[in-house]
């Protein structure tokens, strides 16, 4: 028994000396290694999902250090020492009430979790500080700054600059287009898709939703609002495959202080002397001269031109 014994306790002995050195040789930080892999986000969203994620894997490896320690203790001490028929178990009513019972808790006690998360995440307030209407198509973005009264089809018609132009951003084929929102404030984000099904992709916010082409008559909800907590600059993408240069669809979010958003929204109303237009994003946003955070073009991600002629002349330029 004291052979056993010792044997036992070397062996968990060098399975925890294991587990130690392969945490150290991931380099993970203190952060990472407490999250079980689940990123930081930047909004409240994020971060209520990285709770549930966190203590449905705690409760994960909790019940299953239950399991193996019993499945370590049978092996160690219960070994077969001879030819009598151990102990029956089958046909045990309360033993089988509690093999029921457990189990239906735990899934229930995670559903109850899965289920009050994923209502936060969806909740939308009444009135927004801010509606953006994000527009996909092949293979570009349309952001458009909604007024905040719906018109009498209630629907939210676009912001006007100074000459009637609409309040917009789109990408080219030279330039990321760039989504600028508030921090601190509650944002909403109408999806629309003109052509094929597209996806609203921001890896920050540890979400993605679906934009489909006519939304009411697909019976999918195209609306979602959330806060980002701080400023900074965070690539967005096409998460649905939506042909030759999906993997190309990208945009940038431009997230600044709250006074900052609202000079460069009233610079986007208002027309730039020297190009007789309204201020572009990148204008507006080099006005506000706020280093890295008010860069004029987009800072995660580079353009993609999507003109064979353009890049087959470039490849020829390359000898390639």
């Amino acid at each position: 028994m004291g052979v056993v014994r010792s044997r036992a306790v070397r062996l968990l002995k060098v399975a925890g000396l294991a587990g130690v050195v392969a945490c150290l040789s991931t380099g993970c930080s203190v952060y990472q290694a407490f999250s079980f892999g689940w990123p930081e986000g930047i909004t409240p969203q994020a971060e209520r999902m990285r709770a549930l994620w966190i203590w449905a894997t705690v409760a994960a490896l909790v019940i299953g250090a239950i399991v193996w320690g019993l499945m370590a203790w049978t092996i160690a001490f219960h070994r077969k020492r001879s030819d009598e028929i151990p102990r029956q178990t089958q046909y045990n009513l309360p033993l089988e009430i509690i093999y029921t019972v457990i189990p239906l808790v735990i899934v229930a006690v995670l559903f109850y979790f899965t289920v009050t998360a994923q209502d936060f995440v969806n909740t939308e307030v009444d009135n927004p500080d801010l509606r953006v209407r994000v527009v996909a198509f092949q293979w570009n973005w349309d952001f458009q700054y909604l007024q905040d009264k719906p018109g009498r089809n209630g629907i939210y018609p676009v912001r006007l600059t100074e000459d009637g132009a609409p309040l917009s951003t789109i990408g080219s084929s030279t330039t990321i287009p760039l989504l600028v929102v508030p921090t601190r404030r509650v944002v909403e984000y109408r999806l629309l898709s003109t052509d094929v099904l597209h996806s609203f992709y921001i890896p920050d916010f540890l979400f993605k939703r679906d934009i489909f082409p006519r939304p009411e008559k697909n019976n999918t909800n195209n609306v979602f609002q959330t806060t980002v907590q701080r400023p900074g600059a965070f690539v967005g993408r096409c998460a649905e495959l939506c042909g030759t240069y999906h993997s190309m669809m990208n945009f940038e979010l431009r997230a600044l202080p709250p006074d900052l958003f609202d000079r460069y929204l009233a610079l986007r109303a208002q027309t730039n002397p020297q190009t007789q237009r309204s201020y572009t994003a990148g204008e507006a946003l080099a006005q506000l001269n706020c280093g890295r955070l008010c860069a004029p073009e987009a800072v995660t991600t580079s353009p993609f031109n999507t003109d064979r002629t353009a890049r087959d002349a470039q490849q020829a330029r390359e000898g390639h």
